[in-house]
């Protein structure tokens, strides 16, 4: 009889300790996000190969600390070359959030970012929060996050979030089972729609 040796409980993840993204150029990436949103530049690695595969990459690895100690970093491999976007994924899709304590701060960052000619979205109301949207020099989408929600109310939704994921699940199956039969082509489109006025808004003539 084969004994099964436990697996050992997964490591509690106490937070993000750092995104990391290439930068085309790391001077043009330090003054964005610490002369303009603030975030001091705090630690850099310099290396010609990489620790984690060892292959040949010279590369200059920095990182701006967030308030909770937290960094989002980058690498400047020295060819004044960006990320390509993903050509099958939308620009809003994949971005990264930062949060606030209040929708002033929120404010003040954008007239800020405004002022040194970075295009913002928003103010957005998410219900649960309010936020701005916009480009860093290296494309990526950015976005800030002034949480309206307690604790409280935010505990009460992650109650339904496992039954609504579920429910999606289910219809994707199905949507998928129909789409190999030639029955479905379309996107499927979620079991309900949390924000109903913005659809309304996009079909208000302007």
């Amino acid at each position: 009889m084969t004994t099964v040796t436990p697996l050992p409980p997964p490591a509690p993840i106490q937070q993000l300790h750092h995104y990391a993204y290439r930068a085309r150029d790391a001077e043009e990436t330090r003054r964005f996000y610490e002369d303009i949103l603030g975030l001091p530049l705090y630690h850099i690695i310099q290396s010609d190969f990489v620790p984690s595969t060892g292959e040949y990459c010279p590369y200059t690895h920095f990182f701006f600390r967030l308030q909770d100690g937290s960094f989002i970093a980058f690498f400047d491999l020295g060819d004044d070359e960006a990320a390509l976007p993903s050509p099958n994924t939308p620009k809003w899709v994949n971005h990264i959030s930062f949060r606030v304590d209040t929708v002033e701060e929120l404010e003040n960052t954008k007239t800020r970012l405004e002022a040194n000619g970075i295009e913002v979205l928003g103010v957005t109301d998410h219900h649960i929060f309010k936020s701005i949207y916009f480009f860093d020099p290296n494309g990526i989408r950015l976005e800030l996050t002034a949480q309206l929600a307690n604790a409280f109310e935010m505990l009460e939704d992650s109650k339904t979030a496992h039954a609504r994921l579920a429910a999606w699940n289910a219809r994707k199956e199905q949507w998928r089972r129909e789409r190999a039969e030639g029955k479905a082509s379309a996107p499927l489109k979620p079991q309900q729609n949390d924000r109903p006025e913005v659809a309304a808004r996009a079909h208000t003539p302007h």
